[in-house]
């Protein structure tokens, strides 16, 4: 007898409007000026957009020192530090932008209390590239906590003079507790609206809120080292799912549906929807699946293009 799985497949779940334009930035530079183009670190995280754009004539590099004289250069979604840009101004490299503008919005934000002379507090995760650029950003004094315990252990002269930002690929409830133990800390702390942490991030929480309760066990389509997916296996892993990030399909371990009967599916801000796909094949070649759209959030959320590209068709 066949065995019968229950999907509740996620959304909204994948990419975000952040994600869409900095992948269609590098599609369009490269329709426009033509191979090579050179990008700062991974355009997003995720091997099959990167070995994508890579086969199309996209040149990943770590460092601005490895790109030629003259070529065109596109940063991450990421962002990147002030020193970054300026050695790129340095050597005249003719750059394209593609930082998130949820992430330029925080930038903004941190000058802002940096040039009202208040020591800054960023909320997020050490060694990620949106906190590195972050932190190049804003002149002055700034302090990355990640936990209740960075903020205990907080030395600020000041106690007046202190504003918080948070990196965006984490949700309202990641910073809440943060947040609460900054303001008992410091009971002047002034910082963003709720409403202005990372929509997608906040979103793909609630879908899998949604689902958590419903579910045996539940699957993340993300790259390891993205946030936001990581964030979505915790989700299931705190409420006793048994819960795993994958790559890709081919990472999909067939013991883990042995008494499984319904399996929640979900996919990170970077994860293009054709994995997610792939994953579902994968599961329908060891049972009989029944799919169900489970929507808490209709997205429609979408970011201009730099002019330059603004022009540029993409053909399929």
């Amino acid at each position: 007898m066949t065995k019968r799985i229950k999907i509740l497949l996620a959304s909204p779940r994948g990419f975000c409007a952040g994600v869409e334009r900095a992948i269609e930035i590098v599609e369009k530079a490269l329709i426009k000026y033509g191979p090579p183009v050179y990008v700062r670190h991974e355009i997003v995280h995720n091997k099959r957009v990167v070995e994508s754009l890579r086969a199309k004539g996209a040149v990943f590099v770590q460092e601005l020192d490895e790109i030629p004289e003259n070529s065109i250069t596109i940063f991450s979604a990421h962002g990147i530090s002030e020193s970054v840009e300026n050695e790129a101004k340095g050597r005249d490299l003719p750059v394209i932008d593609a930082t998130c503008p949820l992430v330029s919005k925080v930038h903004k934000e941190g000058q802002f209390h940096s040039s009202k002379n208040r020591e800054v507090v960023l909320i997020g995760h050490v060694g990620h590239p949106e906190v590195e650029g972050t932190m190049g950003r804003i002149p002055g004094k700034v302090h990355l906590v990640s936990n209740k315990d960075d903020v205990s252990a907080l030395e600020i002269s000041n106690h007046i003079e202190v504003a918080y930002i948070t990196q965006t690929t984490l949700s309202v409830d990641d910073t809440r507790d943060i947040i609460d133990a900054l303001k008992n800390k410091f009971p002047a702390i002034v910082g963003p609206d709720v409403k202005d942490i990372c929509y997608a991030t906040q979103n793909r929480q609630q879908a899998v809120y949604q689902i958590i309760d419903k579910i045996d066990l539940l699957l993340v389509v993300g790259a390891q080292n993205s946030s936001n997916s990581n964030r979505l296996k915790e989700i299931g892993t705190e409420n006793n799912i048994a819960s795993y990030l994958i790559d890709d399909s081919t990472e999909l371990d067939p013991d883990w549906l042995t008494d499984i009967s319904t399996i929640g599916v979900t996919a990170g801000a970077s994860a293009p929807e054709e994995l997610v796909e792939e994953l579902l094949e994968r599961i329908e070649s060891y049972a009989e699946i029944d799919l169900e759209l489970v929507t808490s959030n209709i997205e429609n959320v979408k970011f201009k293009l730099p002019q330059e590209l603004t022009s540029v068709d993409i053909i399929n």
